[in-house]
Formats: structure tokens, sequence, C-alpha cells
């Protein structure tokens, strides 16, 4: 991209810094941001498409936005800041070339995956940040000289419009319908997420316990000297790391020869990641895997990984024991809050941590056309009872009835937002009894009645701990 004048849509943190980084590279840019003064346009009816070569968007705007069928129809080049990332990185200071990047995307998952992923290798003795879908924009993490390796977090989003990208390391944690009205379809979905896969240097991570993202590792061809490594939380075949007996085992080739067993930890080694019973969260077990995998893939030692992952702990909202009740012989009723799991997927990673007929599970909020049959279904065994909470409640009231409707269920109304978690709170407390959890985990987008996933979780957490101060 040489002198080139490069239309900017969206001023979003990654299209500011798009922007910063192509006018000191010397390009013309021309910005536009419906909603922002600082933009030079304000209306796709001001764009002159004579005078632009390429146009950085943001993920704001789906492949079928108007402006977008226009470049394109003009033969301009659509790209993502994660594209613009790629082509503009530059040497790191030391080595002298570009740092690698560790790419992790997935329906569930990728955040964490990536966050520890970036505290392995600092503990490594790398300055590897988590960057991408989170934290600083990649864009400006690609030019500094100082980086030796990025984390990158890539969303469905990010990659579509994204098309020169050859990872060092990436990896799929699972996929799972979402975002099917940005893409257009699973298919168009799925072929965005398998974009990481495409080139990848070195290692290459998947989920062998997720059939469709198993079909995308195989059908990848492999650069010369690339390692594929499967994962599972069964007993490990050859290629795979899995776990056997409490212990992390690596048959993949990452720490011993292939298909030879090596006991690489013992999980409950990993307190953070386990419940109060010192029983592995399933899903935070997968993404730890992932994330070592992909350390030891571009050569990280593995003892100061494992270290890093023992001190690690998950970001707030994602499966966090925010209070308990001291009931008889130590078994009390445990409040989990796992707002963050905002979709089906990441609902039934979290009920399913849990055993039988021992959740009572808050649920619900902005269903975004999603449909809960399957979950309930899937997850009848575990549910003792339900509370449910937003605005798009039909679609749970229709789930139960057909797959469930043993369950017992309190739909709370959705009137007075300001009171809601602390009436599902009650509602949910009075089915739970010693031993039992009370789990947020609402498989849906919390707009509709919080600012965000974290306030709804914050709430959670306020109503919980009055809870049991009154009941304890």
């Amino acid at each position: 991209m040489v002198g080139k004048t490069v239309l900017v849509a969206g001023l979003g943190i990654s299209g500011r810094s798009a922007a910063q980084l192509l006018t000191e590279r010397g390009h013309q840019v021309i910005t536009l941001d419906q909603g922002q003064a600082r933009a030079d346009l304000h209306s796709f009816e001001e764009i002159d498409w004579s005078a632009i070569d390429t146009v950085v968007t943001s993920p704001v705007f789906n492949p079928r936005t108007p402006f977008i069928h226009e470049a394109q129809s003009r033969g301009i080049e659509v790209i993502s800041e994660v594209e613009l990332a790629w082509r503009l990185r530059v040497g790191n200071a030391r080595t002298g070339l570009p740092a690698p990047w560790l790419g992790i995307t997935g329906t569930n998952g990728k955040t964490t995956t990536t966050e520890m992923t970036a505290s392995m290798l600092t503990a490594a003795g790398l300055r590897a940040p988590a960057v991408g879908n989170i934290g600083k924009p990649l864009s400006q993490a690609a030019v500094d000289p100082y980086n030796d390796a990025l984390c990158v977090e890539l969303s469905s989003f990010q990659l579509h419009f994204t098309k020169s990208l050859a990872l060092d390391c990436a990896a799929i944690t699972n996929i799972a319908d979402d975002h099917l009205d940005w893409h257009g379809g699973f298919e168009q979905y799925a072929a965005d997420k398998a974009k990481v896969f495409q080139g990848v240097r070195h290692t290459l991570v998947y989920n062998a316990q997720d059939a469709l993202v198993t079909s995308l590792a195989h059908k990848v061809q492999l650069a010369d000297g690339c390692r594929k490594v499967g994962l599972t939380l069964q007993e490990p075949a050859a290629g795979q790391m899995g776990v056997a007996q409490g212990w992390l085992v690596d048959m993949s080739g990452l720490t011993a020869e292939v298909g030879q067993a090596r006991r690489v930890a013992q999980v409950s080694g990993f307190p953070r990641l386990c419940r109060t019973d010192g029983q592995p969260y399933p899903h935070l077990l997968a993404d730890a895997m992932t994330a070592l995998s992909l350390c030891l893939g571009l050569g990280a030692d593995l003892d100061p990984c494992l270290e890093a992952l023992r001190a690690f702990a998950p970001d707030g909202h994602r499966i966090q024991t925010v209070a308990s009740t001291h009931g008889a012989k130590g078994a009390g009723i445990d409040f989990v809050d796992d707002s963050k799991a905002t979709n089906t997927l990441a609902a039934q990673a979290s009920l399913s941590s849990f055993g039988p007929k021992s959740v009572v599970w808050i649920a619900g909020g902005l269903a975004k056309g999603s449909r809960f049959e399957d979950l309930i279904s899937s997850q009848a065994a575990t549910i003792k009872a339900a509370v449910v909470i937003g605005v798009d409640q039909e679609p749970f009231r229709q789930a139960f009835a057909s797959q469930a409707p043993e369950i017992p269920v309190s739909f709370i109304d959705p009137q007075e937002p300001d009171t809601v978690m602390a009436r599902a709170v009650a509602a949910a407390g009075s089915y739970a009894q010693a031993g039992d959890v009370v789990l947020l985990a609402p498989a849906c987008a919390s707009m509709d009645q919080f600012g965000s996933y974290a306030d709804r979780g914050d709430q959670f957490a306020n109503q919980a701990r009055q809870w049991v101060s009154q009941h304890d």
C-alpha cells in the first residue's frame, strides 16, 4: 500500500488506529462515521468513489452493507483492520523478523484462551500482549518493534475481510450458531472462522471433540513442518493432548515423541480452573489446553507456561463463584456468575460443569432469534429448576414445555428492570438447597434490561451476597 487514498469506515478503536497508521505512512485517509463529529464524512452518499483505492471497514458493517457492495462492484479492495495490520507489521527489534502471531477464534472461549496464551508467553520471557478483538488495537501492536509475539483474538467479523493472514500458530476452540444475521448463514460463518487455519506455519490446534472444527483442520493443506494438535477432554490418541486419570496427558509430540504419552500436569493443580469441590470446569480446561498447545507449538518452555496457568484467573463474569452459604458438612449453596455465557453453546458448557439436578438456572435476556430446545433437552438432567428473566421469555417457555415440562420454572415479569435481578435471585433461592448451584448463564444478550453482560453479572453478584447474608 503505497501512496493510496483509503476510506476508513467506522471510527471505533480499530478504525481510529487504522486511520492514524495510514496517515503516518503517507497515505491519504478519508474517514467516515455517521455518529462521530471528527469524521471527514458522515453519510455514505458523500463518498467520491472515483478517488478511493482501498476501504478499511469496521466489523459493525456486514458484508451486505450497500457501501461495501458499491466498493466491490467498482473493483475497490475492502479489508479489515486485521488485514491492514498484517500488511503493515514490522520487524522485531531483537530478531529483525516480524513478531509471530498466535491467532485464536471460535464461538466461545477465544478471549479466555487468548489471555491464557499471553500470560504463558509472558512468563516464558516474551513481550506478548493479548490484542485483536480485545486489548490494544492489533494494527498498533503490529508496528511495535518491541513485541516478541502477538496473541490475537480474531472474531468472525474481523476474519471476513481478512485475506492474506498466515499465522505462526492458530486455534479454533469450537463453532456453533452465532452471528448468523451478520454472516448470512452458518456456512458463511464457519468459512470465515476457518480462515485462521489457512497458511499456518508452525502449529495448528483444533478441538477434536467438535466435528466441524475437526473436519476443517483435516481439510487444511499444512505447510512443511507444521504440526497439527487435536485436543480432547478424554484420553488422548496419537497426535492429541487430553485428560486421563486427573492428568493432562500429551500424545501430540509437543513435549515428547508423537504417540508417546507424557503426563504434563495434574488438573487439580490449577485451582482457579476448578469448582469449589475441586472438579475442573470442562470448558476452562479446554481453553487451558488450547493455550498451552499454542505456546508449546511456538517453542515456549513448559515449566513457565504451567506456572502461569496455575496463577491465571479468568476475567470476571466467567463462571465465577460470587457467594456461598455455609451448609451442613460443608455443603452449602454456591452462586455462580457466568453472565458472559451469552449464547447457547456457552450456556451448555457452563451447565454441563455441574452434577445431576444440582443447578438452579437463571437464563434469558435478548434472544436475537435463538431457540433453546436443544440446550434444554441436553441439560435437563442437570437443571433442577429455572428462573427466566429478560424480554424474550416465550422461546424459553416453549422450550421447557416441549423438552422438560417436569422442570419447575419461574418467569420474572420484565417490568421494572431495576428490580429484575433481585426478584430473580429470590426466586432461584427458593428452589435451592444445600449442595445446589444457582447459576447465571443466560444464553442471551444483556442489552434488554442491563447495560452490559458485566452489569448483569455485577447485579447478580450483589443480589446473591444479599440473599446469602439473609439466609446463611
